[in-house]
């Protein structure tokens, strides 16, 4: 089932994107290329020094591999302008190829198969800055209002290899965590993942260390630096204390006691749907930033204003969503899924957003009630464009579209089709206990809830990820009986749906063509059909019979 179901992604693929104008540097970025499949990451040592009054920053990551098969050339990835100056494996400096933003290393010394090796990757020059954080991605380079410097790294969509040389590929994470090294002037606190285990100054700067003991994506890597004050709390949760550290600006800090109270109510609820917060070894941590905020591992980065909902407004327009702040939410859902569950593929990033768009539905759920959340899932609807698939093109470092919104809603129908609240959590709780700390596939998740859920998901999961549209009940009545079926969607799409007719609910089995021999829902009045709003699709009575 595995095989047919990676086949159709293929297939979905090929349909919508053929279009597209990918270039190599799209596939080098996006694949696993002979350069990147020989070795498997187990820990980067990364040091970055800032020198603030040209916008540059310098430094090296010590990257520990494994070697898995014979070597060819190492594909490191560092994006232009910056550059490797010098690579070096134990006393000799190796020999490097470029092309474009992939790097390509000879190595000289034997590399034995199951071996474990490092390299050093020595870089320097000014970074990418970005324009719009954190969506286009790079260092912002900005001032708090007592005009001390504020800067932030975001790289979500572009890589990780706009500012620290790396394998810039989500398929491969180091399976023992990194080791940050950030050096700022001493005025300043750098603050990165994980947990603080070391400071030292010297000649005006100081150097923080942190230290990550878990896998983590390089995208969840970042850096902040600011004049930062901290402050600390604890949760006493299913794998034991969790410590929480928050760093906000200083003239903050008042507020941001009281504000960041949602972010322990976060906590509880997630563990309670997902399970356990995935990373207790490197705590929890809210950083403010100058941006909005994004989903750094184990450091989530804060700028919404201290303001509840998105910067003061509820995107679901139900008034449900000014109850509780929104980055705070949804970037610390990500911990779950982004940064313990992470994709193989960018393609496949319905499963970050999706999952975490829905956590929203879940946190609302858990303090406000159900009807509560059901009103803010359906909210969302009015932000969905359907005018492309869910899931990109792979390979090439591309996403899917509708990402958000729309992925919550999915999730929110297939929990209606299973119509089961308890066997629904169970699923979500056995999606981070299968795949805690994984990246995965889309196969394996849409195999792992089929086979949880004892459907056969495949035509619902087609329909939704790989097409674009909404499908449609199409109804009519004839003999006083109910017709039905399902168009606007792909052959054999079969999924049930709940109705309201004449006072009474119905579950009734649409197929794409209109089954005349099924027909056990008598009508009375036709203009009280409604379909349950949970769902997410549309629909039309037909007026003239088919």
């Amino acid at each position: 089932m595995k095989t047919i179901v990676q086949l159709i992604l293929i297939l979905g693929v090929v349909h919508f994107s053929y279009a597209q104008p990918f270039t190599r540097q799209d596939s080098l970025r996006g694949s696993i290329t002979p350069e990147r499949s020989w070795w498997d990451l187990q820990h980067y040592e990364l040091s970055v020094k800032l020198d603030t009054a040209r916008k540059s920053i310098s430094g090296s990551n010590t990257i520990t591999y494994k070697v898995l098969s014979s070597p060819k050339e190492m594909q490191i990835d560092l994006q232009e302008p910056l550059n490797i100056t010098k690579v070096v494996q134990g006393d000799k400096v190796l020999k490097v190829r470029h092309e474009g933003n992939a790097h390509f290393v000879t190595m000289i010394d034997d590399q034995p198969k199951g071996s474990e090796q490092k390299i050093t990757v020595y870089y320097e020059g000014i970074p990418q800055e970005a324009k719009r954080a954190p969506w286009d991605g790079g260092f912002s380079w900005s001032r708090d209002k007592n005009g001390n410097l504020f800067i932030a790294t975001s790289n979500q969509g572009i890589g990780a290899s706009i500012w620290w040389p790396c394998k810039d590929h989500p398929a491969d994470e180091p399976d023992r965590g990194i080791i940050e090294h950030y050096t700022v002037p001493k005025n300043l606190m750098a603050v990165g993942n994980g947990r603080l285990t070391k400071t030292k100054s010297s000649r005006g700067m100081k150097t923080y260390t942190w230290t990550v003991t878990n896998p983590i994506n390089d995208y969840g890597v970042n850096l902040n630096v600011a004049d930062y004050v901290e402050f600390h709390d604890f949760y006493g949760g299913e794998a034991g204390k969790l410590d929480m550290v928050y760093y906000v600006l200083t003239y903050n800090l008042d507020k941001a006691k009281e504000h960041f109270a949602d972010a322990r109510r976060t906590i509880e609820a997630f563990e309670y749907w997902f399970g356990p917060y995935p990373f207790y070894e490197d705590s929890y941590k809210l950083v403010e930033a100058p941006y909005l905020g994004m989903e750094h591992q184990s450091s989530v980065t804060y700028g919404n204003g201290y303001q509840m909902g998105y910067l003061g407004r509820d995107r679901s327009l139900t008034g449900h969503g000014l109850k509780w702040d929104y980055i705070i939410v949804h970037e610390t859902g990500h911990e779950w899924f982004a940064n313990s569950i992470t994709y193989q593929d960018v393609a496949d990033m319905w499963i970050h957003e999706s999952f975490t768009c829905y956590s929203e539905t879940l946190f609302t759920e858990y303090w406000y009630g159900k009807s509560a959340s059901e009103a803010y899932t359906r909210g969302l609807r009015f932000n969905i464009d359907n005018s492309a698939p869910m899931i990109g093109a792979y390979g090439v470092n591309d996403r899917g579209d509708d990402l958000y919104n729309k992925g919550a809603n999915i999730l929110h129908t297939l929990r209606q089709w299973i119509d089961d609240d308890a066997k629904w959590r169970s699923i979500l709780r056995g999606l981070n206990k299968t795949f805690y700390h994984q990246t995965v596939t889309t196969a394996q998740i849409e195999n792992y809830i089929s086979e949880m859920s004892d459907l056969e998901l495949s035509n619902f999961f087609d329909q939704y990820l790989r097409d674009y549209r909404v499908p449609v009940l199409e109804y009519f009545v004839l003999h006083d009986r109910l017709a039905f079926r399902w168009s606007n969607c792909i052959e054999g799409f079969d999924m049930p749906v709940k109705i309201q007719l004449d006072g009474k609910t119905y579950e009734i089995a649409p197929e794409t063509s209109w089954n005349f021999r099924s027909m056990d829902v008598a009508v009375k009045d036709i203009s009280t059909l409604k379909v349950d709003p949970n769902f997410y699709v549309y629909s039309s009575f037909i007026t003239k019979n088919p």
